[in-house]
């Protein structure tokens, strides 16, 4: 498993004795523009997305691209959940008709608190347990929920460093982990907006099942031979990440209007908020256009099916 930690941030890439993955959360210090760059082909009302179940048939990872770190060995069960090291050609990107159940997610109402962004999002980590959990393990790929921290001071430790919290910082994923301190959640900024906060929420999530699947370490090894800093290098973290940014939206366009709390008006919220987000906004490379960043996340909620999430067999005008 590849030392990292996955933040949301203004685009800032930390190195603290290990590789830190930065995801945008904010457009800056300053009051939200809306940038010049949208999706151009976003719907004026944004739909609710398609009905679709679980997949029926099981995947087995009996021949993985190379041995996992923590799955099976060589010599190991062929039947025990493994991580599959694959990008494209991974077994759960294949099938079309597969997608993430439409259920409804139960969530306490969002106040802009400590305590009320923690019950919020342990909440909402059971919702999305429910929907990846299922999903990853009819491809007989290994389920562990990720372990939620809210850590209340200015800095605060993990395994992949110290993390310091700021305005230009809202949440960490480090290796199962992922850590909200509400002083990066940027509520003075957002205000009332539990679909925006919800969609940051599930893109770290996305993060999670890349992480439990294999993707996430296949990416890595790319990104190890080609350069963090290089085009190629970059390219594959914008890959890794707009492929966050589409299971974010998979899973609001599966729990939408579902008679849970995941209201229109959330979906919504969501859906227009990821204009403001991505390179043009941060000025980095690594996380994709503005234009791309409200693409990818709206290709997942418009339809729920996953192979629309394959930015690895995307062409390289789809992830700038």
């Amino acid at each position: 498993m590849w030392p990292y930690v996955l933040a949301y941030g203004g685009g800032t890439m930390l190195l603290s004795l290990a590789l830190v993955l930065v995801y945008v959360f904010t457009t800056g210090t300053e009051s939200r523009v809306s940038p010049t760059d949208t999706a151009a082909s976003a719907p004026a009302l944004p739909p609710a997305a398609s009905t679709t179940e679980q997949p029926t048939t099981t995947t087995t990872s009996d021949s993985p691209t190379s041995t996992p770190a923590g799955g099976a060995s060589a010599t190991g069960q062929a039947n025990q959940p493994t991580k599959i090291l694959a990008l494209a050609d991974h077994p759960i990107l294949q099938d079309p008709n597969a997608g993430l159940a439409n259920r409804a997610c139960e969530l306490p109402p969002w106040q802009s608190t400590p305590e009320g962004a923690e019950a919020f999002f342990t909440a909402a980590r059971v919702c999305l347990d429910e929907a990846w959990g299922p999903f990853l393990q009819a491809y007989n790929l290994p389920f562990t929920p990720p372990r939620l921290h809210f850590p209340k001071a200015a800095s605060f430790d993990t395994q992949c460093g110290t993390i310091n919290v700021g305005i230009a910082t809202a949440a960490y994923y480090c290796e199962g982990d992922l850590y909200l301190p509400f002083d990066g959640l940027q509520t003075d900024q957002y205000g009332d907006a539990p679909g925006v906060y919800l969609a940051l929420f599930a893109h770290e999530y996305g993060h999670h099942v890349q992480e439990l699947a294999g993707i996430m370490d296949a990416a890595w090894e790319r990104i190890y031979a080609e350069g963090q800093d290089s085009p190629a290098g970059q390219e594959m973290s914008r890959r890794k990440e707009l492929q966050a940014q589409c299971f974010s939206g998979m899973f609001l366009g599966a729990h939408v209007d579902r008679g849970g709390s995941v209201t229109r008006a959330m979906y919504d919220a969501a859906w227009y908020d990821q204009e403001t987000r991505g390179d043009d906004t941060s000025g980095t490379r690594d996380h994709g256009s503005n234009a791309n960043y409200a693409k990818w996340w709206r290709a997942g909620a418009y339809d729920n099916r996953i192979v629309d999430c394959n930015t690895f067999a995307a062409p390289s005008e789809d992830v700038a």
